[in-house]
């Protein structure tokens, strides 16, 4: 059984879409969605207590199989976690990303997609290695973290055409 793997954005599209909404929990949970690669169920139970900023370290306590991890804080979300908790249910936030996503980059997306973004944007953008991704995903089998990176057209030509 084949799954539909999920469309990615880019950095500037995840930018303009939380410019375009007030709500600063909303704003948060995206973001975390995106650079921190997390899950949506991972950013509703997301506590204050679940985060070390002297370490920069976010802790996600009971994610997918029951695995614990750490993962470093990016710096593009420190300054919103002081909207922890995001609040709210995995349901209301994947409608209203679907929504949020559709309305200001005409993009039919899923919450989802933004963890996909997330892997793809530090593999392609911030060149970290494979592993290093994996790691940050939580993920047992390197297999699966291939299944989140993602080339777009415009890398697959700087790649073709570097010197």
């Amino acid at each position: 059984m084949s799954h539909k793997i999920p469309d990615t954005i880019t950095e500037e599209e995840l930018k303009q879409i939380v410019r375009g909404i007030k709500n600063h929990k909303k704003k948060l949970a995206y973001m975390l969605g995106f650079y921190q690669c997390m899950r949506v169920s991972e950013v509703v139970a997301l506590k204050s207590d679940n985060v070390d900023i002297n370490r920069r370290f976010i802790y996600i306590k009971d994610a997918k199989g029951g695995k614990d991890r750490n993962i470093p804080i990016a710096p593009e979300v420190l300054k919103g976690l002081r909207y922890l908790p995001v609040g709210g249910t995995r349901r209301a936030l994947q409608y209203s990303f679907k929504k949020t996503s559709k309305e200001i980059i005409g993009k039919d997306l899923s919450f989802h997609s933004l963890r996909h973004s997330g892997a793809t944007h530090y593999l392609n953008k911030k060149k970290w290695n494979i592993r290093a991704v994996q790691q940050f995903l939580g993920h047992a089998r390197l297999t699966t973290t291939q299944i989140y990176t993602h080339i777009n057209n415009e890398e697959l030509l700087k790649e073709m055409w570097k010197e």
